[in-house]
């Protein structure tokens, strides 16, 4: 993953994304690493501009709970969470859980 990103011309978040194809000239090319719906989707919006949006996998294998972040799941979540149940939750090891903390520690801090 770090070699993609090396090589890669942007590296951002989901808004950084979004934020750089909108406001990109038109009749563009991108090809975007990240969920396969928000791709299709901001493909169909860039349409009209003549940019072209294309899913950067060859094969698509799509994240199959990424789409459940909806109102419903988070309040289902929630109201778990309030009764004492933690579901769905994500267990990775020390190290990885600590790097992920200092991403998100920059990320907040140029926010």
């Amino acid at each position: 993953m770090l070699e993609v990103c090396q090589k890669s011309d942007y590296v951002g978040s989901t808004e950084f994304i979004l934020n750089t194809i909108t406001q990109a000239p038109p009749n563009t090319h991108w090809l975007v690493g990240t969920e396969l719906n928000l791709v299709s989707r901001l493909a169909e919006e860039m349409k009209p501009q003549g940019k072209v949006v294309q899913f950067m996998a060859p094969t698509v294998c799509m994240c199959s709970t990424m789409q459940r972040i909806d109102p419903q799941h988070l309040a289902w979540t929630l109201e778990n969470l309030a009764e004492g149940t933690v579901v769905n939750q994500i267990k990775v090891p020390e190290h990885e859980a600590e790097l992920a903390r200092i991403a998100l520690d920059r990320m907040l801090a140029v926010s």
